[in-house]
C-alpha cells in the first residue's frame, strides 16, 4: 500500500475554491502553505479554504530564496506570513490548532540553516510526523530532525509554462518512473511520502483542472491519501 501526506505550496490562488472542492470530494486531507501576497491577493478565496477546514501553513510572506537574505530578513518574512494567518483564521471563526512551515524552494537558508531550525523550534511551529519515512537519504540529510516540512516526491507541475518544453505527459511519464535519478519513486509499492504539489492560476490556464489529472491518477494507483499528524 502506498500512503501520502498531499502538500501544496503557494496559497492562495483564484482557483483555490475549486481545488478544496475537489479535495473535499474526494476525500483527500492536505496542507496548503501560504504565500502570504497571495493571501492578500486572493483573500475571500483563502478564507474560503480556511472555513472549509484546510489546515493553512506558513510559507513566508514574499517567497524569497532564504539562503540569500539575513536571517533577521528571514524572521520578518516568516512573522509577517504569520500574522496574515492568525487574522485569517480569526476572521473565519476557526481555530488555528497547528503551525506548519515549509521554506520556498525547499531553501533552508544556507549558513544560516541552523538558526533558522532552532528559531522554529523555539517558536512553536509544528514537525509533520515523518516517522514512517523509511530512504535512507532522509535521516542522512537530517531531515528527520529539521522542524520545517520538506518533501519525498515533487510532482514538478509548475514546470508547465508556455514554451518550457514541459507538459502534464511529463508530470505523468514522472510519477510512473520507478527508478528516479532524484528523489524517492512515487508508485512504489509500501511506501510513505511527503507530496509536494503547487496550486497555481497559470498551470490551470494551460492545463484546466490539472489538479484532477494528477491527483486522480494517484487515486487510480490506490494511493491512500492520509491526514497530516504532527510529533
Amino acid at each position: 500500500m502506498i500512503k501520502a501526506l498531499l502538500t501544496m505550496d503557494d496559497f492562495s490562488v483564484k482557483c483555490t475554491p475549486a481545488i478544496v472542492d475537489y479535495l473535499e470530494e474526494k476525500n483527500i486531507p492536505v496542507i496548503l502553505f501560504a504565500w502570504g501576497q497571495n493571501v492578500e491577493q486572493y483573500h475571500d478565496e483563502a478564507l474560503y479554504a480556511v472555513k472549509k477546514g484546510i489546515l493553512i501553513g506558513n510559507h513566508s510572506y514574499t517567497h524569497p530564496h532564504f539562503s540569500e537574505i539575513s536571517f533577521d530578513e528571514g524572521v520578518i518574512e516568516i512573522e509577517k506570513c504569520e500574522s496574515l494567518l492568525d487574522e485569517l483564521y480569526k476572521e473565519a471563526g476557526v481555530k488555528r490548532e497547528y503551525r506548519p512551515f515549509r521554506f520556498p524552494y525547499g531553501d533552508k537558508g544556507g549558513e544560516n540553516k541552523e538558526l533558522f531550525q532552532k528559531y522554529l523550534a523555539e517558536h512553536g511551529f509544528d514537525k509533520v510526523d515523518d516517522t514512517n519515512i523509511s530512504y535512507p537519504w532522509w535521516k542522512e540529510n537530517g531531515l528527520d530532525r529539521d522542524i520545517d516540512t520538506f518533501w519525498t516526491y515533487d510532482f514538478a507541475e509548475y514546470n508547465i509554462r508556455p514554451d518550457s518544453g514541459f507538459t502534464i505527459e511529463d508530470v505523468f511519464n514522472k510519477m510512473h518512473d520507478m527508478n528516479p535519478a532524484y528523489g524517492a519513486a512515487l508508485f512504489a509499492p509500501d511506501s510513505y511520502h511527503i507530496l509536494l504539489f503547487h496550486s497555481h492560476d497559470e498551470t490551470e490556464e494551460m492545463v484546466p483542472g490539472y489538479y484532477k489529472l494528477v491527483l486522480d491518477e494517484c487515486l487510480a494507483k490506490e494511493v491512500e491519501f492520509v491526514a497530516p499528524k504532527f510529533k
